[in-house]
Order: C-alpha cells, then structure tokens, then sequence
C-alpha cells in the first residue's frame, strides 16, 4: 500500500472513531478500483516524466472520476483530490522553469 494511501486512511480513522470498531458503510474506507487505477496511473506518469499533454489528460480523467462518485465516498474522493493535486503541482512547477 502507498504512503499517501495508508495516510489517508488513518486521518479517517482518526477523524471518525466510530471507524474504529467498524463502520458504519462499508464505502467509507472503500476504494474503488477506478480510483485505484487512476492514482496509480498518476504516480507512474508523474515518475516516469511523461508528456505534458499525456499528464493533463490525466487530470481530465481525475475531473471526471470526482464528479461520478457520490459525495459519501469519502476516500475516493480524497484520494482523487490528492492525485490531482500532486499532477497540478507538478505541472506548475514544469510551466515555471
């Protein structure tokens, strides 16, 4: 399991400790494997140094996904938000040299 990942996992369970003995929905630590992918797809893109164009598709992809899933999926949303978040950065700090 990624860093960013297992991370974000703990803050829910710290953040809502009824997590703790089980929650409540099974979706609030669930992520779904199209979110899954998506991170990944991101870390190998961000890694391997691939085109802008190939990186702002990406992006476009993250958009979509946070818009198709329900606002109680928590964790998907969290870690779409953190993949789009790291690929905005890197193209700023691309776009600044």
């Amino acid at each position: 399991m990624d860093d960013d990942i297992a991370s974000l996992t703990a803050l829910i369970m710290f953040i809502s400790p009824e997590c703790r003995n089980g929650c409540s929905h099974y979706y609030e630590l669930f992520i779904s494997q199209p979110t899954l992918s998506l991170y990944l797809m991101t870390q190998c893109r961000l890694k391997l140094h691939h085109s802008v164009e190939s990186l702002y598709r990406t992006l476009e992809f993250i958009q979509v996904a946070k818009r198709s899933f329900p606002v109680d999926r928590t964790l998907d949303h969290l870690i779409l938000t953190l993949a789009e978040r790291k690929l905005v950065i890197y193209l700023s700090s691309i776009m600044r040299c």
